[in-house]
């Protein structure tokens, strides 16, 4: 993969950089400015070798011209943390665009507006690919939580740039996420929650190969106790993730990971900050409660796992951890991964909100910027965004 050191001379070139600042927004600024902090060593190292920076990013899903989701705020944020003015362009292309990129001088930062304002931006339109490649001599993609989509900004604009690489963020994602799956220091102990094992059935197959322990946890646990038989009562728990949990188990007697199971359940009759939780001694939900968290017992079961790990990588909380009474679990699974001798990856997501929330990320290893690029990536798929940093056209106008 090309990285910025592949990159020749940049004083006085243009450089167009993805970067996923796909922020939360709130009362007109910032609520959460991790995705920008992120970015920063990157941006600094352009500048510092003399390129004019021009950033493209998304945010949200706008289906028009929405003004709350402007990017005005982010660039706001962005100049306060580097301490330098940031331009901010009335659009995302065209002449005046065009106008504003080509007076810039070196060190100088202008921000676009939401790439996903222009329609043709997630379809990876050519003419949207052009107009930003028009705007810059250099491509650096820095997005790695937007690398898993093949858009005019992440895939299409740099197929056209002669110069493009990775940036620093991008680079260490990748290879942390690629050493995560090929030479881990063992045992590899893998920790899955979240709602829905349909979402995560490669992830979890692509564990049951590679980890030593899978560790389930979350809404997800529901499916695979209610194929064993146990009951439920009110948890999510969708017939069909039931018979992808069935085929899960049966397959995890034939493959290296072992897959465990909670061992006992914080329950309620609904889901609501003020409800009362009670704690199940077992798996067995009784009709009219639903597990909302996992229970002491199996914290401490988890814990002994990762306790005893070389490397723990965590996707998906362990419970309704944004409600405090249910937050139990998903905080004692981050204070085990904080206190391990082990190499600690989170894989994005609600995890990542997690170990910030508890005030934990930066007794991580790596905290990873992008939930579903990273669960692609350990997946073994080919990330659109990554792969065309090194594509190039053969003699006969084919690509490899």
């Amino acid at each position: 993969m090309r990285t910025l050191a592949d990159l020749g001379e940049l004083h006085g070139k243009r450089v167009l950089v993805r970067v996923d600042f796909n922020v939360p927004l709130a009362d007109g600024g910032v609520a959460d400015d991790t995705r920008i902090r992120a970015a920063l060593p990157t941006l600094r190292e352009l500048r510092s070798r003399g390129a004019a920076l021009i950033l493209a990013s998304h945010l949200g899903r706008p289906k028009q011209r929405e003004p709350e989701l402007s990017l005005g705020p982010v660039a706001a944020r962005l100049g306060a943390l580097l301490d330098v003015p940031v331009k901010m362009a009335p659009a995302v292309v065209g002449e005046p665009v065009r106008e504003l990129a080509a007076a810039l001088a070196p060190g100088e930062i202008l921000m676009l507006e939401n790439v996903r304002f222009e329609p043709g931006e997630t379809g990876n339109d050519p003419q949207l690919a052009a107009a930003f490649g028009e705007l810059a001599d250099v491509y650096v993609d820095d997005a790695f939580g937007a690398a898993h989509r093949a858009h005019a900004s992440t895939e299409g604009v740099a197929r056209l740039m002669p110069e493009r690489a990775a940036g620093l963020l991008l680079a260490r994602e990748v290879r942390t996420l690629t050493a995560l799956m090929s030479s881990p220091v063992r045992p590899l102990v893998a920790i899955l929650g979240g709602a829905k094992v349909s979402d995560k059935i490669a992830v979890i197959e692509r564990f049951l190969e590679v980890a030593d322990t899978l560790l389930i946890g979350g809404a997800m646990a529901f499916p695979f106790l209610a194929a064993q038989g146990h009951g439920v009562g009110d948890s999510l728990c969708a017939a069909d993730d039931v018979t992808h949990a069935h085929t899960l188990l049966e397959a995890s007697r034939e493959r290296r990971g072992t897959l465990v199971l909670p061992c006992d359940l914080v329950a309620a009759d609904r889901f609501g900050a003020d409800a009362a939780p009670r704690l199940i001694d077992g798996v067995e939900v009784p009709p009219g409660l639903m597990g909302l968290d996992i229970g002491p017992r199996t914290v401490a079961l988890y814990s002994d796992h990762v306790a005893a790990a070389g490397t723990v990588f965590w996707n998906g909380p362990m419970g309704a951890f944004e409600l405090e009474p249910f937050a139990a679990g998903t905080r004692g699974l981050a204070q085990a991964l904080a206190a391990a001798d082990a190499v600690t990856v989170v894989g994005g997501g609600d995890s990542a909100a997690a170990v910030a929330k508890f005030g934990l990320a930066d007794r991580m290893t790596h905290v990873s910027t992008g939930g579903g690029a990273a669960l692609e990536l350990i997946e073994g798929r080919v990330l659109p965004g990554v792969a065309v940093l090194d594509w190039a056209p053969d003699a006969s106008g084919a690509t490899r």
